[in-house]
């Protein structure tokens, strides 16, 4: 990754957003972007986003309703889902919205790591 990517983390949960955002600090050319609330984090999406982590459970929109309005938006931005729920509708409901990987809550970081880094590396193939 020759240039900045900048990835936005969207969690409720104070210490898990700041846990997400340690991990990711880990990784050469990343900016992280945060915000704990859906709506807050629809106001930080631009073209310049590489990559969203996003909770499922959260107040006052989920994290499908998030990806649903990233997708009205026409940002075609790699969203990766991190929750602690492990019902087989959630993860039908992430292939239905494209979503790049679910993790499960706790995060461990050389998981995160290398979904990140394969995601980010799978984007830049495939832009035009």
């Amino acid at each position: 990754m020759s240039e900045t990517e900048k990835i936005l983390v969207v969690e409720d949960n104070d210490f898990v957003r700041m846990q997400i955002v340690r991990y990711l600090s880990s990784i050469e050319g990343v900016e992280v972007v945060q915000a704990s609330r859906g709506d807050d984090a629809l106001d930080l999406l631009d073209r310049s986003v590489s990559l969203a982590i996003v909770d499922v459970r959260m107040e006052p929109i989920d994290g499908f309703e998030f990806i649903r309005s990233l997708r009205g938006l026409d940002l075609a931005i790699p969203v990766v889902l991190a929750t602690g729920d492990q019902n087989p509708d959630l993860l039908r409901e992430a292939g239905k919205w494209g979503v790049g990987a679910v993790l499960l809550k706790p995060v461990q970081k050389d998981r995160l790591v290398k979904t990140v880094e394969r995601i980010l590396r799978h984007d830049k193939r495939h832009v035009t």
